[in-house]
């Protein structure tokens, strides 16, 4: 290889190095063409974990040539402790025991050459040639890989900077997105001038509170807000940028252009710059009329839920009242018309067994066994309506709808009543009450579910035919006996053992009802 075609490939292959501003992309062209214009059977280029620091074991990050290959060089050995030392490459023609015969990368190669890659400041890495011929890299070779390595090492450390600083630059950029994000997300309202005092920042929130549009940037701070603030404010607020002191809980009446007023508090500080210098003020307002008005919808919503909890919460399962609380309009002012069950459980006997008895004595049997049947109700999801002298009135799918379940669990708690009452272990109708039986009518469909009654006193009640049927139905049983409706039993399934009994005619139905008596859980 003549000098001149040396020269000329060089020049060729800089120019195809400074085309490149990648760095792997660089690293691919220097591997690339020392193989191709050294004629080389393996050719590949070890960089530093470490780019910083220079120091540690090489990886291999380009490799020409289909052998297997050392993915790693180790640090501390002769070789690169000499390369490292000296910076100078090392070529060796032949294998003949030379304490540098690591730098054959392969059993089959016979001569190679190795050359530190680096710039003026630190090291990039090593880039290893193999030959299977013995005296290959001659002078001509070893001037051009030399210098095609020189110049390749400062591209390479450009490229590797210029890579940093575009991520440097992406990490700026998605602060401030992020920091754009916050400033615009902020309900506080976020202003700020430069040095000279012209509105340098605003974010949503101001933009809506103070009437600021896109073309409000740029303009001077008092000329913008100098009729709303009034010239006191004014002067604090300059005095905040040439003292450059902060100011806290300033108070005030803000006059919109659009002849809104908004009671404010205001908090100024300076902006700092290098050196200590003043680059600008912030004015973070707060809204003290949305404040209250928020404040005031908070409290509204508070009492709505504790009235709620007030309500529901001797009447209704926990879990249910919890979901009540959270959804309000369950139990919307005014009535909502619900698909609910609802029954009536009566004592019967209770007339003549309470003729002659003490007061005392028949609130405590009926407290007694209105505690226990009670539980039963509001652990199986039902809602206590009301009791009626000696009888309960409960429902199922009010406030809370759950289709065909709500008659089943109505059901269910009917017949758990009278297991309740035939128990030998009752706490219950002793004495003169243990002979006391309940009857239970139940019926299903439409009705009007809400609150009733006045200013002094409101309750959640159930209302309409429904309603009516049921109870008319608890007159039909007889003790121990449930009886329900067609439309009970349609939503029932297989569930429970049914016996049909004769149609009755009740009040209030031109024609007679279609009943069942509930016998037990299939």
């Amino acid at each position: 290889m003549e000098r001149q075609s040396v020269l000329d490939e060089l020049v060729r292959a800089s120019s195809r190095l400074s085309s490149e501003s990648d760095f792997l992309s660089l690293v691919s062209v220097l591997v690339e063409q020392s193989a191709d214009h050294s004629r080389s059977d393996l050719a590949c280029l070890y960089v530093y974990d470490n780019p910083d620091s220079s120091t540690g074991p090489m990886r291999m990050i380009y490799r020409r040539g289909l052998r297997d290959v050392p993915n790693q060089i180790a640090e501390g050995t002769e070789l690169m402790d000499f390369v490292e030392e000296c910076g100078e490459a090392v070529v060796l023609s032949e294998r003949n025991g030379s304490p540098f015969d690591e730098l054959f990368l392969e059993g089959g190669m016979k001569s190679g050459i190795v050359l530190p890659v680096k710039t003026g400041r630190r090291r990039v890495g090593a880039l290893f040639l193999n030959s299977r011929e013995e005296r290959h890299y001659g002078n001509e070779r070893f001037r051009y890989l030399d210098s095609l390595t020189r110049l390749a090492g400062g591209l390479l450390e450009n490229a590797r900077l210029l890579k940093e600083l575009r991520e440097y630059l992406a990490k700026i950029e998605a602060l401030e997105r992020y920091q754009e994000s916050i400033f615009r997300s902020m309900t506080n309202l976020l202003v700020t001038t430069d040095k000279e005092g012209n509105i340098r920042y605003f974010n949503d929130a101001a933009a809506e509170a103070f009437e600021l549009q896109e073309q409000d940037m740029g303009i001077e701070f008092t000329d913008r807000f100098g009729k709303g603030l009034g010239k006191k404010m004014l002067n604090t607020i300059g005095k905040a940028r040439s003292d450059q002191r902060e100011y806290a809980g300033l108070e005030g009446i803000f006059k919109k252009p659009s002849g809104d007023e908004m009671d404010y508090a205001l908090n100024v500080a300076p902006l700092q710059g290098s050196g200590g210098r003043c680059d600008g003020i912030t004015l973070l307002f707060t809204d003290q009329t949305r404040e209250r008005d928020l404040k005031a919808q908070a409290d509204v919503a508070v009492e709505e839920r504790r009235h709620i909890k007030d309500m529901f919460s001797r009447y209704l399962s926990m879990d249910l009242v919890k979901n009540i609380m959270e959804n309000p309009d369950l139990v919307r002012p005014g009535g909502d018309k619900k698909t609910a069950t609802v029954f009536f459980a009566d004592i019967t006997g209770y007339t003549a067994f309470s003729e002659g008895k003490d007061p005392a004595y028949i609130i405590d049997v009926l407290n007694g066994f209105f505690n226990e049947a009670v539980e039963l109700v509001i652990d199986n999801h039902g809602y206590i309506d009301k009791f009626i002298g000696d009888c309960i009135m409960a429902a199922w799918g009010v406030p809370m709808k759950t289709d065909e379940e709500d008659a089943i669990l109505a059901v269910k708690s009917a017949l758990m009543i009278h297991e309740l009452v035939r128990s030998k272990d009752r706490t219950f109708f002793r004495g003169d009450a243990e002979k006391l039986k309940i009857s239970i009518g139940m019926a299903s469909g439409p009705l009007v579910a809400g609150n009733v009654g006045s200013s002094r006193r409101m309750d959640y009640t159930v209302l309409g035919d429904t309603v009516n049927t049921a109870a008319r139905l608890e007159s039909v049983a007889t003790a121990e006996e449930i009886i329900i409706t067609q439309s009970t039993r349609d939503l029932l399934g297989d569930h429970f053992k049914l016996e049909e009994r004769k149609p009755v005619k009740v009040k209030g139905k031109e024609k007679p009802l279609v009943i069942f008596n509930v016998k037990g859980i299939n």
